[in-house]
């Protein structure tokens, strides 16, 4: 009952730690609650004129008419508006789980939806086009030409309902429409279903608009609000209303659009981009390095003890080792993440930050790898030094932490390297639900700059620099230990 008690008040400790030691709150984007003094809004600002990145004075700012829209909402309510970056098929779930109060991402309100979330009043209404590549424009005429078509759209939106609907149309969905102009530019799909809005600002000598335009009618966007909340919805359609009695809304249209519009006609190599975006990298990689190093730290410390549950004499304690690794082992990291920022907010109502639920997931993951790397360690361990050890008076734990555990760490310190290196490439999928990271940075300068491939060669070479150097410092203490050992 004394080992179970310790190894429970450990995974306490753990807790604690996490959330007591790290900020709830870092920068833009990365706020896990709000407040009565705050308007949290979530959206997908990849989805230009309606929110999009763009650099204002030297600074990266979500702008679009939706944005102005919030703001004039925030403003009634007389809060401050905080903005949550995520991808469009997350803000669902987040405005669910009350990590955000309001979403505004040109958003339909369908019938499904309405079964989920409240929406206001529609302040917008938009058609849907057809993107091609011009040497393609008169393959399409009508409709009926995109059958059995590779086709693109967003992620959870009414243009994948549109495509759904074309017979025999092989649809490829992304969260982000920056990824499906890159995946028409590959010649990966030959159409994407957009807005009329948001296609203006990829039409260049390469994309343009087909002739075939989809049946539906105009699509209304409205706000999304977490059920019950008659309060805020009724605000928000006072200021609607307002704004639409002023026709401020159409000048809002037309300001984003003139921003998206004001962009350099001349595309930028490689090095200028990583010049003119050095800040944006920088950001991303503190916090890249900041999840790696506190992922692997707490994944010791779990690995540990699951590690010791796997190897005692207890039969529940093997049980819960072996239970814990099968598990994490056995289920993808992104499926944990969701779990645990996510689920746990749904069904518990226990509220993560991105940057929270990053480490939580890193450390929980790599703790069931370690957890192995550790059990192959110790029993690589002469057997004999344990019982020799237990013979001259030292209990199983004294002779543990003092005589088997130096020398399994040791035998398994490249295995933690390797462990070390993998949680910094894998940190990247933290990116999806807003954590400012490599990755996500690099996700905000292609949408920044319209170009596909640059800004993540950049993040390629910055993710093989830290994994480069962490080899060659791990390497130098692998040699220093091994000649400790020589002498």
């Amino acid at each position: 009952m004394k080992l179970i008690s310790r190894y429970t008040m450990m995974l306490l400790t753990f807790v604690v730690l996490l959330t007591a030691a790290v900020p709830s709150a870092l920068a833009s984007g990365t706020t896990g609650t709000s407040d009565s003094k705050k308007l949290v809004l979530g959206t997908s600002a990849d989805f230009a004129p309606y929110e999009f990145h763009k650099v204002i004075d030297g600074k990266d700012e979500i702008v679009g008419f939706d944005i102005a829209i919030a703001k004039e909402i925030a403003a009634d309510l007389g809060v401050e508006l905080v903005i949550e970056d995520m991808g469009f098929d997350g803000l669902l779930p987040a405005l669910q789980s009350g990590r955000v109060d309001i979403v505004i991402s040109g958003m339909t309100p369908t019938e499904d939806r309405k079964k989920s979330i409240d929406f206001s009043d529609t302040y917008y209404k938009s058609k849907q086009v057809i993107m091609v590549r011009n040497e393609d424009k008169d393959k399409y005429p009508t409709m009926a030409e995109l059958e059995n078509e590779k086709i693109g759209a967003q992620k959870g939106s009414i243009q994948e309902t549109i495509g759904q609907k074309i017979p025999g149309a092989k649809l490829t969905s992304l969260d982000k429409i920056s990824d499906i102009v890159l995946q028409l530019q590959t010649k990966r799909i030959n159409a994407a279903i957009v807005e009329d809005t948001v296609a203006a600002g990829y039409l260049d000598d390469m994309i343009g608009l087909a002739p075939a335009v989809p049946d539906e009618e105009q699509v209304a966007a409205a706000i999304g609000i977490r059920k019950g909340n008659t309060e805020l919805l009724n605000a928000v359609n006072g200021t609607l209303e307002r704004l639409k009695s002023e026709n401020k809304i159409d000048q809002m249209v037309t300001e984003a659009s003139q921003l998206m519009a004001d962009r350099e006609v001349k595309s930028p190599n490689i090095f200028e981009v990583f010049w003119q975006y050095k800040s944006f990298y920088a950001t991303g990689v503190g916090y890249t390095l900041l999840l790696s190093a506190l992922g692997v730290i707490f994944g010791v410390i779990i690995g540990l003890i699951i590690c010791m549950f796997r190897m005692h004499d207890t039969v529940i304690l093997r049980w819960i080792g072996t239970a814990y690794v099968e598990v994490i082992r056995g289920t993808p990291m992104l499926v944990q993440l969701m779990i645990i920022y996510y689920g746990l907010a749904l069904t518990f109502g226990i509220t993560f930050s991105p940057l929270q639920a990053g480490i939580l997931t890193l450390s929980i993951n790599s703790g069931a790898y370690l957890a192995e790397i550790f059990r192959a360690g110790i029993q690589g361990v002469d057997r004999g030094q344990l019982e020799a050890a237990r013979s001259l008076g030292m209990g199983r734990g004294a002779a543990m932490r003092f005589i088997i555990l130096p020398q399994a760490f040791k035998a398994v310190l490249p295995a933690i390297g390797n462990e070390f290196v993998t949680i910094i490439k894998e940190s990247s999928i933290i990116s999806v639900i807003g954590m400012v990271d490599i990755m996500y940075q690099a996700s905000v300068v292609k949408n920044i700059t319209y170009q596909g491939m640059n800004p993540f060669l950049i993040a390629a070479a910055i993710y093989f620099v830290l994994t480069f150097i962490l080899s060659k410092l791990l390497g130098r203490l692998e040699r220093k230990l091994s000649a400790s050992d020589r002498r």
